[in-house]
């Protein structure tokens, strides 16, 4: 194998993650970062969480993750609570909407990976993670923002 054999599977890769993310858009009218967003409220205690607690999940910037949540909101899929003793603070929660669209997206690309791995012995895992953090910096990208999904869809 020559370094040409490893760009075409890192673009196999990429591809991939790309042709999923138009076609969930396309299907689904959201992007994968929102999707990731719309999970997370579902997983988080009485589905709500702060914008915060949001950004800090997909590691995205302030901005990004305010698009994001504005977008999800305009489509009726998440609202905004004001918090319960502390009319300061506002917790999204997912709408019935919502959850009702996340429950009918297919496992992501990203999800079956997860499953995959998970398979593997930590040794394994170790000699994957490290190969990869070779590879962000070989290519110089350590510092880019990244959700906890690999997407050119934000």
């Amino acid at each position: 194998m020559d370094s040409t054999d490893i760009i075409i599977n890192i673009r196999k890769i990429v591809r991939s993650i790309n042709l999923e993310s138009k076609r969930i858009q396309k299907d689904y009218g959201v992007s994968i970062p929102q999707i990731l967003c719309l999970n997370y409220l579902y997983h988080a205690q009485n589905f709500q969480a702060t914008q915060s607690e949001i950004k800090e999940f997909l590691n995205l910037n302030p901005s990004t993750v305010s698009g994001i949540i504005q977008r999800l909101e305009r489509k009726g899929l998440i609202a905004r609570l004001p918090k319960s003793g502390d009319k300061r603070v506002t917790n999204l929660i997912l709408t019935t909407i919502g959850e009702s669209m996340l429950n009918n997206i297919p496992p992501l690309l990203h999800d079956r990976l997860s499953k995959k791995l998970n398979n593997y012995d930590q040794k394994e895992l170790i000699n994957i993670e490290t190969v990869l953090e070779q590879l962000v910096n070989i290519l110089q990208i350590s510092d880019m923002d990244a959700s906890p999904l690999i997407t050119d869809e934000i």
